[in-house]
């Protein structure tokens, strides 16, 4: 049961959040555990952790992590929950908290995922074409594979994973499934392989990497997942609390600017009125004015570091 993961940008996440004894504080990706346990060593005593993960398994290891740990936690001191962080509100409501001081996302998929065989998000071992983050969730890769039409595909495998062979790769999936269903990762990289050009396959990122993680977005619908999040997560932090965000991705790290951005407009007058008569005010500051990155040390360590940013606000 023991976690293989590394939580990135550790130590800047966790002192970026500004935490004391006593913060109610919200990691709503839970992952591997790392920030989540940084968090409590903060917090407590009289602080409150809310953990949320839509992996089962992240939430049952972080149990056994903190047993192992022996770190002294009484039933109120945190809260674990099996859900999606786009549910923040009501996962808030339910536990009867309206505000927070504090709240944490990272939102890249954890190593225990990525490195779990049976969970198929990696090519690196054949599996079953899965990658839920949710396993009680219906849609798996495979249906994504097998019925998306060829338009569809072209369009999932160039906006999320940013593949210029999309086209391509969405042409060889159709072929291949119109001969027989396309099962398993072992098969889905053989696909790839047919589509990309033999020139490509050498470069330091594998030639596989981008339609892998457009598929996977596309079974979790992670981008739809954090627009919801992030504008839940600005109203329901206390004023000075702080949010910060961990992306992986071009297009999280978009969401997360362009939401941050429109929550710092203070007024949406004309410039003609001489005065304000608006309602607009600014909901946040920046305390990261440009995204911070991994270090060339924390990239040594841990190489799945190198395209993370993290960008931190706080709620004036």
């Amino acid at each position: 049961m023991e976690t293989v993961h590394k939580s990135v940008l550790l130590e800047e996440a966790v002192e970026g959040l500004n935490l004391k004894n006593g913060s109610v504080v919200v990691d709503a990706t839970l992952g591997g555990g790392g920030h989540s346990i940084e968090i409590l060593k903060k917090i407590l005593p009289g602080g409150k952790l809310i953990a949320i993960d839509r992996d089962a398994q992240a939430i049952e290891k972080f149990k056994s992590k903190i047993r192992a740990l022996d770190i002294k936690i009484k039933p109120q001191d945190l809260i674990l929950i099996q859900s999606n962080f786009s549910e923040l509100d009501q996962i808030l409501r339910d536990n009867m908290i309206e505000k927070v001081d504090a709240i944490l996302a990272d939102f890249g998929l954890s190593s225990d995922q990525l490195d779990d065989k049976a969970r198929g998000f990696s090519f690196n071992s054949e599996s079953a074409l899965d990658m839920r983050m949710d396993q009680r969730q219906k849609m798996t890769a495979k249906d994504i594979i097998n019925r998306y039409s060829q338009e569809s595909l072209v369009k999932i495998i160039r906006n999320l994973g940013e593949e210029k062979f999309a086209n391509r790769v969405a042409q060889k999936i159709v072929e291949a499934r119109e001969i027989k269903e396309i099962e398993s990762t072992a098969e889905l990289l053989e696909i790839i392989s047919q589509a990309i050009p033999e020139k490509y396959k050498h470069k330091k990122i594998h030639w596989a990497t981008k339609t892998f993680q457009a598929i996977r977005m596309e079974v979790n619908q992670e981008l739809e997942s954090i627009k919801e999040f992030i504008q839940v997560a600005i109203e329901k932090l206390n004023s000075e609390g702080r949010l910060a965000v961990i992306s992986f991705h071009s297009g999280e790290d978009r969401i997360v600017k362009n939401i941050f951005k429109e929550a710092q407009v203070n007024c949406v007058c004309p410039v003609e009125f001489p005065v304000c008569r608006c309602t607009t005010r600014a909901k946040i500051k920046n305390i990261t004015k440009k995204p911070r990155v991994a270090s060339e040390i924390e990239l040594k360590e841990n190489p799945r570091a190198r395209s993370a940013k993290l960008r931190i606000v706080e709620k004036i």
